[in-house]
Formats: structure tokens, C-alpha cells, sequence
């Protein structure tokens, strides 16, 4: 039931099986139709949320024009940060892009893991290191490099996402049109 969950877990902290046993009751199961939400904008976000299985986005709006930050598909985790560790209203919304299962942390439940599991703590701290490093990665590709060798990158980091996910939702997340990114991949296509 966990599977995908305890298998990343222990790829970045080795857990034993009491350890697993221990982690389990903290867990809530949630299944996700399409474009069903998980959270909306000005919610308070009251879970971490790792994909077993489907696909999400989190993004906001702007006077009608989404703005994609993240996507999340199997294995990955997703939550409004800020909101999630502040207790402030969420920013963004996530939804749905596909049926999906996640394994949500509530917000106790998290407190009550760092107090009585150090692995706990050690995981969490690598997820949002690694968070920050690709965040970092992000903004540096964005201000420093052309539209093409974003795409091109992209498309290497994330073949899945480029596979899932509609091409006006990887334009959002690059900052782009729909229209700039189809023009920028039929350049691209005729070059080669």
C-alpha cells in the first residue's frame, strides 16, 4: 500500500521494517479524480503529499493566466511549502492531472515523526535540500539560458513529464506561451 513511498524513503534514509511499521499510522491514503484539487489558493495547506501513482501540478493564477511551478508524478512529493510549515493561506492551488494515490503527511502527523523519528527529521531535511538545489537549478536556467537549451533540458530531466503533460501546462512552467514554445519547437524540429 505504501510501496512507492517506503521504496524513495529508503533510498535517501535506510529505515528498518520496525521503522516502517513505526511511519505507517502516521500515513493518510487519498485518491485524486482529474482535475480534482488537493489544495486551492488561499487554503491553508495542511499535508505533504507524495504521488503513488498519477500526476499533479501546483500553480497559481494571475488575472486568468496560470503559472506552473512544479509537477509531481509517481514518486515525488508536493505541497504549498510555506503555507504547510507557516500555517498561512496557500498561494497556490495543486490539482490533479491524472486519477491519482498519494500518501499524505498531515501537519501533526509530521511534528509528532520529528519528535519520535531522527530518520524522519534526516528525510524530510534532504527532500527540501534537494527541493531548494532544484529550485536554485531552475532559476539559474531561466535567467541565464535561451528558450532552446531550457526546452532541451527539460525534455532530457523529464522525459515522463514531456510524455503526461499537455504542452500549454510545460509552456506555463517555463514561462512561455503556448504559442512561443510551438513556434520554438518547430524551429527546433527544422534544424534538424
Amino acid at each position: 500500500m505504501y510501496d512507492l513511498f517506503f521504496r524513495k524513503f529508503n533510498e535517501k534514509v535506510s529505515l528498518t521494517a520496525e521503522e516502517q511499521e513505526q511511519i505507517k499510522p502516521y500515513l493518510t491514503l487519498k485518491k485524486l479524480r482529474k482535475k480534482q484539487y488537493l489544495l486551492q489558493e488561499g487554503d491553508i495547506c495542511k499535508a505533504i503529499a507524495f504521488v503513488e501513482k498519477g500526476s499533479l501540478r501546483e500553480y497559481s493564477v494571475d488575472n486568468g493566466t496560470e503559472h506552473i511551478i512544479q509537477f509531481a508524478l509517481e514518486g515525488w512529493t508536493i505541497s504549498d511549502l510555506f503555507s504547510f510549515l507557516t500555517g498561512e493561506p496557500a498561494t497556490y492551488n495543486i490539482d490533479a492531472l491524472e486519477d491519482s494515490e498519494l500518501v499524505l503527511v498531515t501537519k501533526s502527523a509530521h511534528e509528532e515523526l520529528l519528535k519520535v523519528l531522527p530518520k524522519y527529521e534526516t528525510y524530510i531535511r534532504l527532500q527540501i535540500t534537494n527541493a531548494y538545489i532544484a529550485l536554485q537549478r531552475r532559476l539559474t536556467t531561466i535567467i541565464s539560458l535561451p528558450i532552446e537549451e531550457r526546452y532541451t533540458i527539460f525534455t532530457e530531466m523529464y522525459p515522463d513529464i514531456v510524455q503526461r503533460v499537455p504542452q500549454h501546462m510545460i509552456a506555463s512552467y517555463m514561462g512561455l506561451t503556448p504559442e512561443t514554445l510551438s513556434r520554438m519547437r518547430k524551429k527546433m524540429i527544422t534544424r534538424k
